[in-house]
């Protein structure tokens, strides 16, 4: 159940949920692949402690990019923006919880900032800056951006 569901008020409906774009794993597969070439150069290798230790080094690496993804799971499990027909409500966090909510007569402007990899894959950089000093900043790697703010500008 999304964090949105549980604090919805009456008469109030869920537009669109924004979550993080999946390259947040990228770290972890690119290490993991390298730790798998790493093995197999070991493997190969003529030298048989010069081998070990690459195999060794290996399952290192391939240790700390499964970390390295659990991470990123969690993290993607527990970030979310969620835009609704009243608030935009942004929440990280899972026992440690923080939370912006955000009226829609109080946002002003919502900006987008993705790099060319960005509009390729689809993700990107969400400011939505409310009147004033409020605001939920920098939103970094949420993917469809162009999707949520659209569902925050169109009123």
């Amino acid at each position: 159940m999304a964090y949105v569901d549980s604090v919805l008020q009456p008469g109030e409906t869920v537009k669109v949920i924004g979550r993080l774009h999946w390259t947040i794993f990228l770290r972890a597969f690119l290490l993991a692949a390298v730790s798998l070439v790493v093995m197999l150069y070991g493997e190969k290798s003529i030298s048989r402690s010069i081998g070990r230790t690459f195999v060794y080094l290996g399952w290192i690496g391939l240790a700390v990019a499964t970390v390295l993804f659990l991470h990123a799971a969690f993290k993607r499990w527990t970030t979310e923006l969620s835009v609704t027909t009243h608030r935009v409500i942004y929440k990280r966090g899972f026992i440690w919880r923080h939370t912006v909510e955000m009226n829609m007569d109080k946002v002003e402007t919502v900006n987008v900032d993705q790099s060319i990899l960005g509009r390729i894959l689809g993700y990107g950089t969400i400011h939505v800056l409310g009147t004033g000093q409020g605001g939920i900043n920098s939103l970094h790697g949420m993917g469809a951006p162009i999707a949520v703010r659209n569902a925050i500008t169109a009123r």
